[in-house]
């Protein structure tokens, strides 16, 4: 069978269903995407593709997202008309509907089913925005989220069917639509990140910590606002200062990824800690940066107590991952954290915004390990039997793809 995948990031959320169709050596698997400079997967053909120029920054600031999605699509579709040109007529499409890359697909293949990935429909009310009591909503609000839509509407249109992650983001997507989408996540493959209690990781400044140590752990792609890295950091002096052998570990880039960034040149990172100053005792906090993912596993193998904040948005794939590691999971008490964290069952949930509680409860599981033992256990079993990517996740995406299609992969 020919399969074609878009994701302007290769291969995004599409690496396991990828590899396992290309591994089978008797499919032609084409994906679409951006990343000149990633790395192969077998039995995979990438087909590059570049925007034909650059947003135009006169655009109305509403529709500039808008402008680079329709960039994207248009530049898709011409590559996609090449493939045809060249013979190759998938029997499906299946891309993210996030930057636009989708939009025109049925325009090139109008009788091939076209399956999209839905992350996020915006909201004015419980989501992303307003969440910050001390974020200023203005009028101006409302009509920017609703145009910010376009793209998600465009996309709902040209489907066959829609894929989203957790039944959280589905919930987001107006109900007219919400038959259209199916819940299926990637998924986590749980027989690589497991428990390790001979894990260790060297420090920057050359110390060496072990699963015997005090390791109090956070992750995410870039530290920001969105997910809690301030607040998180407002929590240190208090678990320092209470657990003098306590190590903090903080994977993560200075960009930001989600919200509104800071002026150029300025980080989170500073920001916060010139906040924090001399109260923060700097010789146990290691900053890692992003690491390479051997590395970020036997981070969360080392974990003693993984905070994960987020606001009510995108679930990250970190959490899942801390407790399928068997991290003790200290979450915020937000949406997409409590469809999967069951508060004192597989994991402790926190306020986002009270520092002084997330101090609390991570001193309080350092000081009775043995305590939470079970709650650690629970995590990994939620995952197991959730998120557990060969035997509930895989298939559930390929079914998908045999739902459309009308017939088996084999």
């Amino acid at each position: 069978m020919k399969f074609l995948f878009v994701h302007q990031n290769f291969p995004g959320q599409y690496l396991h269903v990828v590899r396992h169709l290309g591994a089978q050596g008797r499919h032609q698997v084409v994906f679409l995407t951006q990343r000149d400079d990633a790395t192969s997967l077998p039995g995979v053909e990438k087909a590059v593709y570049k925007p034909g120029r650059k947003v135009d920054n006169h655009v109305h600031h509403y529709l500039r997202e808008t402008e680079a999605g329709v960039l994207n699509a248009q530049q898709v579709a011409r590559t996609a008309l090449d493939l045809k040109q060249k013979g190759f007529v998938p029997d499906v499409m299946v891309g993210h509907n996030g930057w636009g890359e989708i939009w025109y697909l049925k325009d090139v293949f109008p009788d091939t089913p076209l399956i999209g990935y839905f992350e996020f429909f915006y909201r004015m009310q419980g989501a992303d925005v307003g969440f910050d009591p001390k974020e200023s909503l203005i009028f101006d609000t409302g009509p920017r989220l609703r145009t910010k839509n376009i793209g998600n509407l465009l996309g709902l249109d040209a489907v066959d069917l829609g894929q989203c992650p957790t039944q959280w983001q589905q919930s987001l997507y107006p109900a007219r639509y919400r038959s259209l989408l199916r819940v299926v996540h990637e998924g986590v493959d749980t027989a690589v990140v497991t428990p390790n209690p001979k894990a260790s990781v060297t420090l920057p400044n050359g110390s060496t910590l072990t699963v015997g140590d005090e390791v109090v752990t956070y992750v995410a792609r870039n530290l920001e606002p969105y997910r809690g890295f301030p607040n998180f950091m407002r929590s240190l002096p208090a678990i320092l200062a209470k657990r003098p052998k306590a190590q903090i570990i903080i994977v993560g880039g200075d960009e930001t990824s989600y919200g509104p960034g800071l002026p150029a040149g300025k980080t989170f990172r500073e920001q916060v800690l010139q906040e924090l100053g001399d109260s923060l005792d700097r010789s146990r906090v290691h900053f890692m940066g992003k690491v390479p993912y051997s590395s970020f596993l036997q981070i969360l193998q080392i974990s003693s107590a993984h905070v994960y904040l987020t606001y009510p948005f995108v679930l990250s794939w970190s959490m899942l991952e801390a407790m399928s590691a068997g991290c003790l999971i200290i979450g915020s008490r937000t949406s997409p954290v409590e469809e999967v964290i069951r508060h004192q069952d597989n994991g402790l949930l926190v306020d986002f915004f009270n520092s002084a509680e997330i101090a609390e409860t991570v001193i309080a599981t350092l000081e009775q390990p043995e305590a939470f033992a079970q709650i650690r256990r629970n995590a990994r079993q939620t995952v197991v039997e959730r998120f557990d990517l060969k035997r509930v996740c895989l298939p559930a995406q390929l079914g998908l793809l045999e739902d459309v299609m009308g017939r088996r992969i084999g």
